[in-house]
């Protein structure tokens, strides 16, 4: 008799670090920008005249010559980071960054030119000066806005941020502000060139988000990370789904919003420019909604966001935590809807005064959650846009999972729709409520504002059908 022997698990071989596919990146990064940078030089030269964005405080910035040292360093911090990458995923998340980077960065120089304006004094003998020379021998006064050097001091910062030691955090980050501060310092780029640089890094970080695990899986497990893959897929799909003309609509308000902005920042000029940091903000919101759906905003299920995320979307979060408390300012205090269940805004460290929960069911895509009160649980949806029925079942079973923890507050940004539908639901679907009717009369009686329409009260009824929570 034969005796089948088991394989061992995927998630107990011994991880291997990608190091050949690491090279071939590194190989194709390495040819794409050299021919493309040069390429882009070149085009520009040849223009009849480059303008400069240079504001005039700037001509007072000192010109260090040995801050080239920094400056030059980001490539071995560039070539390093690929062989750094510990599997084939990340490695290839990183690989995408660095090179939508470079592709978004050759063509803004090729299409819109800047030229650098200020003369670089004389250099004195030693290494600066051999540093300078080298710099000089392939590059000229353009490729400024977006700076490419920013965008890829940007992405690497992260990527290295997670792999060395908490101790090394705070040298890295020193020697990070070095280098930005360099591109100035060196007389390379101006100003403007900075933050459009960064934005341009910050969303390359949010294009290719990183692939994280779930909570217990095991580093290196490629079946787990293709179940949570395909579960996030699927949540993306519900989303989609749901309320599509309505979130099609918001979508193209979103966008004629940042539109606006951004011909207004560089119609009028000067510091008018950073309007198009609101304008980037908003078209990554229609974006979202068009597109991604609330995966767009890559909210945690902890409640948290990407540091990214949070930089990116701030001047919309900014509107959006400011019209939130507007709105509730009658209202701020969570009612209680009764067996220890309770329902409204998102709660925030400025609330006054503070409520105790256990755990917090937090339906908002756009805000991230502050975890300074128990523990949170994120099922992210859409503003403005009906849930789908298959979402509101998974709010309404883990509200009532909840309640065996202690006080359960269910929230979005006002709570007045995306949490008073997950209410509703869970008062259908337990069997607290025999209508969607009456599960909304019960809410409205605590809380008047809640506002539920036609489509939501679909997706609840939906949602109910599907049978009931014993309990």
């Amino acid at each position: 008799m034969t005796v089948a022997v088991p394989a061992t698990p995927p998630q107990d071989l011994p991880s291997r670090r990608p190091w050949l596919r690491a090279l071939i990146w590194l190989a194709g990064l390495g040819v794409f920008f050299y021919t493309s940078y040069p390429l882009a030089n070149y085009l520009a030269d040849r223009r009849a005249s480059v303008p400069s964005v240079v504001f005039g405080w700037e001509q007072g910035m000192p010109f260090l010559p040995w801050t080239i040292i920094p400056y030059w360093s980001i490539n071995l911090f560039y070539a390093a980071s690929l062989f750094f990458c510990t599997t084939k995923a990340e490695l290839d998340t990183l690989g995408r960054r660095l090179l939508t980077a470079q592709l978004i960065a050759v063509a803004c120089f090729i299409l819109f030119p800047l030229r650098f304006s200020f003369a670089r004094p004389e250099i004195g003998d030693g290494l600066p000066r051999l540093l300078f020379d080298a710099l000089l021998s392939f590059d000229k006064p353009y490729n400024q806005a977006p700076s490419l050097h920013i965008a890829l001091l940007v992405i690497l910062w992260t990527h290295y941020h997670r792999h060395v030691p908490v101790w090394a955090r705070g040298a890295l980050s020193v020697w990070c502000v070095l280098i930005g501060a360099s591109v100035l310092t060196t007389y390379q780029h101006h100003f403007l060139d900075i933050p459009t640089g960064a934005l341009l890094g910050l969303f390359c970080l949010w294009l290719w988000p990183d692939v994280e695990r779930p909570e217990g899986q095991r580093a290196g497990d490629p079946s787990a990370v293709a179940g949570h893959r395909e579960e996030v897929t699927e949540n993306h799909r519900s989303s989609l789904r749901a309320g599509s003309t309505k979130r099609l609509k918001l979508a193209g308000l979103y966008a004629l919003g940042a539109v606006l902005l951004a011909l207004s920042g560089i119609a009028l000029g000067g510091w008018y420019l950073w309007l198009c940091y609101p304008a980037a903000s908003l078209a990554l919101v229609a974006a979202a909604y068009r597109w991604r759906g609330a995966v767009g905003f890559h909210k945690r299920p902890d409640g948290s966001m990407p540091l990214a995320e949070r930089l990116l979307f701030a001047p919309y979060q900014l509107g959006a935590f400011l019209n939130s408390r507007w709105w509730t300012r009658s209202a701020p205090r969570p009612v209680e809807i009764g067996h220890g269940l309770f329902l409204g805004r998102i709660p925030s460290r400025f609330d006054r005064p503070a409520e105790a929960f256990d755990v917090i069911i937090d339906l908002c895509a756009e805000l991230p959650a502050w975890r300074g009160r128990g523990v949170v649980r994120a099922f992210p949806l859409l503003d403005l846009v009906a849930p789908s029925p298959a979402a509101l079942r998974d709010v309404a079973k883990s509200i009532e999972a909840a309640r065996g923890e202690g006080r359960v507050l269910a929230c979005c940004a006002l709570g007045y729709s995306r949490s008073a539908a997950a209410v509703a639901t869970w008062l259908l679907y337990s069997g607290r409520a025999r209508t969607v009717e009456e599960a909304v009369a019960i809410i409205r009686a605590v809380r008047p504002g809640i506002v539920l329409g036609p489509d939501a009260r679909a997706a609840i009824a939906a949602a109910g059908k599907a049978g009931q929570i014993d309990g």
